[in-house]
């Protein structure tokens, strides 16, 4: 399915991020994991291309807030494999203080993590657009959310010490119309733009809270990591040529 792309995805160490590794790998595609921290990185690179015994998978250390960093990624790539496919926008970037109570979040706490994630979603973006207008061609896939799209519903909380962040809300919401602004403004480049924002992922979460969650959703509930892997490698490969400025919902029904 991806003939040999080189496909960078940001926190490509984490959660998410190690199963769209598996994926790219899976399609015949090179995966690149661009992460922050270079010990869980090289870990991950280590440990995937042993699990799936492969070779097909590199690593690059990347703040996705820093443009010198940014120009060294790509510099690096473009000099090891002569061309950049696609980027998956998926590294998650906070500070201590993310996911207060509404009433409990400072001003300060919320202007940083917006513009740890969704600055660092643009920043990456505009710098790898760079890249790919002067390349003639690039895929630019944006992680988002179902509360991009939707009020949450906090019922689903009740009785836990989780909440809905007040900041993924604006993040995921602002990072789904950042992606039609994008996909509008590249027009002619040859750079398409597309949003994949998934339900809530099985992490742990206390029983009470998956229960609630489920009574939701159509049939399952929460997601296994593993479920998004799917649309990924359709807006990845050219079976999505002319899909342009969407944003895919994968979450079982919750948002409905």
């Amino acid at each position: 399915m991806l003939n040999e792309n080189i496909v960078v995805i940001t926190g490509g160490a984490g959660l998410i991020g190690k199963e769209f590794v598996k994926a790219v790998v899976e399609n015949n595609g090179i995966a690149i994991i661009a992460d922050i921290n270079k010990e869980i990185g090289l870990e991950a690179k280590e440990s995937l291309s042993k699990e799936l015994n492969t070779t097909k998978i590199d690593f690059v250390k990347l703040d996705i807030t820093s443009k010198e960093s940014l120009s060294e990624c790509i510099e690096y790539l473009n000099e090891k494999y002569g061309k950049i496919d696609a980027l998956v926008n998926n590294a998650y970037p906070r500070n201590k203080n993310y996911g207060r109570h509404f009433f409990d979040v400072e001003y300060d706490d919320f202007i940083e993590n917006l513009g740890l994630n969704l600055g660092g979603y643009f920043t990456t973006s505009q710098q790898f657009a760079k890249y790919f207008k002067k390349q003639g061609y690039g895929n630019i896939i944006n992680i988002s959310s179902i509360y991009g799209v939707m009020a949450p519903k906090f019922e689903v909380y009740s009785n836990t010490s989780m909440t809905m962040p007040v900041e993924y809300a604006a993040i995921k919401a602002g990072l789904i119309h950042l992606t039609k602004y994008m996909s509008k403004y590249f027009k002619g480049m040859n750079i398409k733009v597309n949003a994949l924002s998934p339900g809530g992922i099985l992490d742990n979460q206390p029983q009470e809270f998956l229960d609630k969650y489920k009574q939701e959703c159509s049939n399952k509930g929460m997601l296994d990591k593993s479920d998004l892997k799917g649309t990924l490698i359709y807006l990845l490969s050219d079976m999505s040529k002319y899909v342009n400025g969407q944003n895919i919902i994968v979450d079982d029904g919750f948002s409905l």
